[in-house]
């Protein structure tokens, strides 16, 4: 067992209308603590009331669990007068047959008490607050998708065909082509033309054909709604995106730096930014942000063999995100990057390779932030140079 490393501490079990504290507290230098347990309510004067409770006994860390999002008012009202962690449930896990709340907290105090409660990365409020609006950012997007398709849908269940004339048929030309179908405007050249833009126009009859269908009154009702939705969704994106560009105006250098690695653009720095932080010290090495990402190897050894090596869950954002520019990589102009993806897909395959350049970046990020210095590109022949990979320092 390890040894004792605070005389006194505290577990919170928190859940939306109830919270469980346990003290853990040493008198007198005798070995087994002295328990303390009492249940406090949820609003601000109960958790003012939990603070002054657990002041009164000296209190010096409170350790929680990161359960859905009711710690974090809990954390705002206690992160100014003690030492916070936050626990994910995973790694704290209760001794199986003794889980009621008093014990959960019991537990987790007890784990505090001896120093082994793994440390979550809670960052500052300006990169909670950027990372609220990026993620709301990234299901907008996937309800936006939604929506597409579900219009797109009723467009096929009538037999209208213009997704096969047209490569987008929500773009301006598209929309407008969409209205008419609404509307039950006759589909004649005149007000097709009066809609249509660009090479679009020369492609009449081909329009004309393609939306010859059977338009119901149902389907031009929910065809409107979906059109009607995608609009407002739309507006929603300009304005979350808006509001991020303010939120990064602080963070814009670090963003311009970030920029400069190759599958990084400004809305993707904003997202490593708002996951990961400006302070790479909570990250020992660029080997711990990658494991915290989930993009390093797991390890899943026994009796001296490999029984698989998949990468952990991690940050799924910071994931996707990098794992998207990656995908970029791949498919963009040769330089050391994607060099680097095609010698590991030849061996390994596409996907591993996705995975192998995704820690690559995050590398490049932990160093870029760090150490403040600028991406140079060595070019796809780096390896024939007998060179390493290294960093230009500004």
């Amino acid at each position: 067992m390890n040894d004792v490393v605070l005389d006194c501490c505290a577990g919170l079990d928190i859940h939306s209308k109830e919270i469980v504290a346990c003290v853990l507290q040493t008198v007198d230098g005798k070995k087994r603590p002295k328990k303390h347990l009492k249940a406090f309510g949820t609003t601000t004067k109960e958790l003012l009331i939990l603070s002054d409770w657990l002041d009164s006994f000296g209190v010096t860390l409170v350790s929680m669990e990161s359960t859905g999002v009711y710690w974090h008012c809990v954390w705002r009202i206690l992160q100014n007068n003690f030492e916070l962690r936050l626990a994910n449930p995973q790694r704290v896990k209760t001794i199986p047959g003794k889980k009621t709340d008093m014990k959960d907290a019991e537990w987790l105090a007890r784990l505090t008490r001896l120093g082994v409660v793994p440390h979550s990365f809670v960052p500052p409020d300006a990169i909670q607050e950027l990372r609220d609006v990026t993620r709301y950012r990234k299901r907008l997007i996937s309800d936006l998708n939604r929506e597409k398709n579900r219009g797109h849908m009723v467009l096929q269940k009538s037999g209208i065909k213009l997704a096969s004339v047209m490569k987008d048929i929500y773009g301006e030309s598209g929309r407008g082509l969409l209205r008419l179908l609404i509307n039950q405007t006759a589909l004649t050249t005149e007000n097709i033309l009066a809609v249509v833009k660009t090479t679009l126009r020369g492609k009449v009859p081909e329009l004309k054909e393609a939306m010859d269908g059977f338009m119901s009154p149902h389907s031009r009702f929910m065809l409107d709604l979906h059109l009607t939705q995608i609009e407002h969704i739309e507006a929603q994106i300009a304005r979350v995106e808006e509001t991020i560009h303010t939120y990064m105006i602080p963070f814009q250098e670090i963003a311009d730096r970030l920029d400069e690695i190759p599958g990084i653009d400004q809305t993707t720095a904003a997202v490593i930014i708002a996951e990961c932080g400006i302070d790479m010290e909570t990250f020992p090495s660029s080997k711990n942000l990658a494991s915290w990402a989930g993009v390093c190897p797991g390890n899943h050894e026994s009796a001296g063999k490999n029984k698989g090596g998949k990468v952990p869950k991690g940050n799924r954002y910071l994931k996707r995100v990098l794992s998207q520019g990656a995908l970029g990589i791949s498919k963009g102009k040769r330089n050391r990057m994607k060099s680097f993806f095609l010698r590991i897909q030849k061996n390994s395959g596409k996907k591993k390779a996705i995975i192998a350049v995704v820690h690559l970046m995050i590398r490049l990020i932990y160093k870029v932030i760090k150490e403040k210095c600028h991406y140079r590109e060595l070019g796809e022949n780096y390896l024939n140079k007998k060179t390493v990979y290294e960093l230009q320092v500004v």
